[in-house]
């Protein structure tokens, strides 16, 4: 699928997203969030795409939303009245994209090139992993802009870094650098610029080279699912159903390698071998 906004490829397993917007650092609009979520579609639907890859063309990751383009620059409704039931429509654009990134049955990998701040930020927080260049900036900047906390960050953030910095990101709204990510957890590696990217590939390969798929998919879901539930027994009732279906699958296929000591010969595809009832698509409701 062609992109206006979006570089994409798929090679060795790997579904590549860049950002392709360099003139304008890479600027988050309206049709960069619809591609995204059509590209996520298919990187997702396709059962030979075992990782996913997102990193930014030029010398930015992300610079933010495009504050040029005309009318409600986040992609809002203006004239929806804000108690009103047609507020369900009137949906955070960032927030849209994250949620489909929230139910992706492939890791997710970010490859920080450079600046990334506001939504570039907060569309990093539901990957599996990030790994930035010594040039990336962050920043979550809502409150100096006069604004909120978008792309369900007020959820993901301080579960990765934890309640008191999520408060003091979100409070002073500052720009910070790879260092200060990487000691608060935003990041797990530091990684020079120009080996960035085969870094990243290299992350995906030790996902898929010698995994089950449907493993990866479901213990993806697991976790992230998992955060929000109230006690430990939600994981306790996920965990037999999912057990129960893999272990007769791929499951059987993973002990007899084992003890045959050969390389296993996973056959199971994320497109038809999904646990019984277990709904990828599960959310909520709006509003």
């Amino acid at each position: 699928m062609a992109f206006a906004t979006l570089e994409t490829a798929i090679d060795d397993g790997i579904y590549t997203i860049l950002l392709n917007r360099p003139e304008r650092m890479n600027a988050f609009t309206v049709q960069m969030a619809s591609e995204l979520i059509a590209a996520l579609d298919e990187a997702d639907n396709d059962d030979n795409v075992r990782s996913v890859i997102i990193s930014g063309n030029g010398r930015a990751f992300c610079a933010g939303m495009d504050l040029s383009t005309e009318g409600n620059v986040f992609g809002l409704d203006e004239t929806v009245d804000a108690e009103g039931p047609e507020m369900e429509r009137n949906r955070d654009t960032g927030g849209m994209v994250v949620l489909r990134m929230f139910r992706m049955k492939k890791p997710l990998i970010g490859a920080i090139n450079g600046a990334s701040v506001g939504v570039g930020s907060t569309m990093q927080l539901p990957l599996d992993v990030r790994i930035a260049s010594p040039f990336a900036k962050f920043g979550f900047v809502f409150a100096q802009r006069g604004i909120t906390l978008e792309s369900c960050s007020s959820w993901f953030l301080p579960r990765l870094v934890g309640v008191q910095k999520a408060l003091e990101w979100s409070f002073k709204g500052n720009v910070f650098g790879a260092d200060e990510a990487l000691a608060a957890g935003l990041i797990s590696e530091i990684v020079e610029a120009d080996q960035l990217i085969n870094r990243a590939r290299e992350i995906a390969g030790e996902f898929a080279g010698k995994t089950s798929a449907v493993s990866v998919a479901v213990n993806r879901q697991l976790v992230w699912r998992m955060m929000g539930a109230a006690h430990p027994m939600e994981a306790h009732a996920a965990e037999s159903r999912t057990m129960y279906h893999t272990s007769t699958r791929d499951g059987k296929e993973g002990v007899q390698s084992f003890l045959d000591k050969r390389e296993p010969d996973f056959k199971d595809t994320v497109s038809g071998d999904a646990p019984s009832g277990f709904n990828w698509d599960d959310e909520p409701p709006f509003g």
